[in-house]
């Protein structure tokens, strides 16, 4: 197990998920889902109060990426021990002018889930979902369920086989 949490499966607890993601996780049988403080949802108190270790713990954020005039999103899974490298790496991959954090109405809007626990299963069709190889790499990593009351454990190697995604270099 992953820290002190009382992991369950996830395809069986559909109420501790968005609804996207709880339409989504079917396709990921080995996922789990546990119940957490919702007061606790950032990555650091998080990581604090359920001792979890930061390097099994990875985030997602949501970049919107622009050229053109045109906006396209994409997501990026990054561990909690680094930073994923928006200015370089993934606005060169996205082949765009600039790229930035999405702003978390854009992003929660976007997305169907809560700021705090935005995770990259059940994202739209289409959106690029890169995930930095050291995440890809971990045994087993705590990422969002889609709201800020649970969260969500599943082999790196999920992140990687998910709907878009690519494995990359992203951390600085």
């Amino acid at each position: 197990m992953v820290g002190t949490l009382d992991w369950r499966p996830a395809n069986e607890h559909p109420e501790l998920l968005a609804d996207p993601v709880a339409a989504a996780i079917g396709g990921l049988p080995e996922a789990e889902v546990a119940e957490i403080d919702p007061e606790v949802a950032d990555t650091a108190a998080f990581c604090e109060r359920y001792a979890v270790p930061p390097e099994a713990s990875a985030n997602c954020v949501v970049v919107a990426a622009k050229r053109g005039g045109r906006v396209a999103y994409a997501a990026c899974m990054i561990l909690a021990t680094g930073r994923a490298d928006v200015n370089g790496v993934v606005r060169k991959h996205l082949g765009a002018r600039k790229a930035s954090f999405a702003p978390m109405a854009e992003a929660t809007d976007l997305t169907g889930m809560e700021y705090g626990g935005i995770t990259p299963v059940g994202l739209p069709g289409g959106w690029p979902v890169l995930v930095d190889e050291s995440a890809a790499a971990a045994p087993r990593v705590v990422i969002g369920s889609g709201l800020r009351t649970s969260k969500a454990l599943l082999p790196g190697k999920a992140l990687a086989g998910l709907p878009g995604a690519e494995v990359l270099a992203l951390s600085l």
